[in-house]
């Protein structure tokens, strides 16, 4: 799909000062408590226990043999710990939320290229494409599936998206293997062609000289080395797909709790490429969080249970956000603006595959 290139303008003024009104208040909260709004001691023992469920299994994969059962329960492990990872330590090291040290948020935000990702492809489709027009159709990158699955009103129907709500759980479990197989090379040909970056732009021959050696190195680190210590070819290729399924799955069903579910909008711009709102109010609009009193998911998913916290103040690490979603949800009440939120995980997932068997049964907006 070849995403509209007139980029939306958002409204400048906001009559009633939301968004200045909410920083001052989540300011002063991290004032007030003495606290950093980067990570702390609870983010750096979640990375342990993440990188310890991603990578310790694999050591035990290449170094003893296992009833068969065992290697593939040890695959969905790390297929867990490869999501934990992406979702705690590298989204807030590409966020430059892990730490205060620039060099640090490099290192973390970089584990993503043993994640099969790349850091570049990575910031500009989420940082910049995803975060600034969240749930714009055209423009928001997370909204395309290609044909198969439709995703919004102004996306082109056919005839078998009336079954999309039944079979799309089972192409979400290919996210990451995408990533490491075609997605990579296709949107840095896309990137550079329009000259999209977060941060510096650097020359194209130093980005695909850096995707093209961390794709060898990971895939043998994942491939090629556990075949030349011993372990069967199948079962190597194999264990690979229910890693990247597991992590693919998990991942993709949180991504879609936050944006498309029923309650979330789908804004357009003007005739003019002008949008309605201020950036900060329509973040309100085409967000959602779900479970915020679940404690596991508030831990695993690396607080992206509170995306409207996140998509809000993307450089403030996710530890915060279960304290500072109060702050959040009475300023919108207070200008009555929305303030999309499912008590459990249930909810936001029923909620999520109806507006799919919407978006099926209906055609796309003229």
């Amino acid at each position: 799909m070849i995403m509209n290139r007139q980029v939306p303008i958002f409204a400048k003024r906001d009559n009633a000062n939301f968004f200045r009104t909410l920083n001052k208040r989540v300011n002063e909260y991290f004032k007030e408590n003495n606290i950093k709004k980067t990570g702390n001691w609870k983010l750096h023992l979640k990375t342990i226990v993440m990188f310890s469920l991603f990578l310790a299994p694999y050591f035990f994969l290449v170094a003893m043999d296992m009833p068969f059962w065992v290697y593939l329960l040890l695959n969905v492990v790390i297929g867990i710990g490869m999501a934990g990872v992406g979702m705690n330590v590298m989204h807030d090291g590409n966020h430059g939320s892990y730490s205060e040290k620039n060099w640090i948020n490099k290192i973390m935000g970089g584990s993503i290229y043993i994640l099969a990702g790349n850091v570049y492809n990575w910031q500009v489709q989420h940082n910049v494409l995803h975060h600034t027009y969240t749930n714009i159709h055209g423009h928001d990158e997370d909204l395309d599936a290609g044909k198969i699955i439709r995703f919004t009103q102004q996306a082109k129907w056919h005839r078998f998206h009336k079954f999309q709500h039944y079979y799309s759980v089972f192409l979400y479990g290919l996210l990451t293997f995408n990533w490491a197989i075609t997605t990579d090379f296709l949107q840095m040909k896309r990137y550079l062609k329009r000259k999209l970056s977060y941060g510096e732009f650097k020359k194209p021959s130093i980005r695909w000289t850096t995707l093209i050696i961390t794709k060898v190195i990971y895939f043998s680190v994942w491939l090629v080395i556990p075949m030349i210590l011993g372990i069967t070819w199948w079962k190597v290729l194999l264990g690979f797909i229910v890693m990247h399924y597991t992590a693919g799955l998990i991942l993709s069903i949180v991504f879609q709790l936050a944006h498309v579910v029923e309650e979330t909008h789908t804004p357009e711009p003007n005739e003019v490429g002008e949008m309605e709102n201020t950036w900060a109010i329509h973040q309100l609009f085409t967000t959602a969080n779900f479970a915020p009193k679940n404690w596991l998911m508030n831990w695993y998913t690396g607080g992206l249970n509170h995306q409207i916290e996140h998509h809000i103040f993307p450089n403030i690490s996710h530890i915060h956000y279960g304290k500072i979603a109060k702050i959040v949800k009475e300023t919108a009440a207070e200008f009555d603006l929305p303030y999309y939120e499912f008590k459990t995980t249930r909810a936001a997932i029923a909620s999520h595959f109806k507006h799919l068997r919407e978006l099926g049964q209906k055609p796309q907006l003229a």
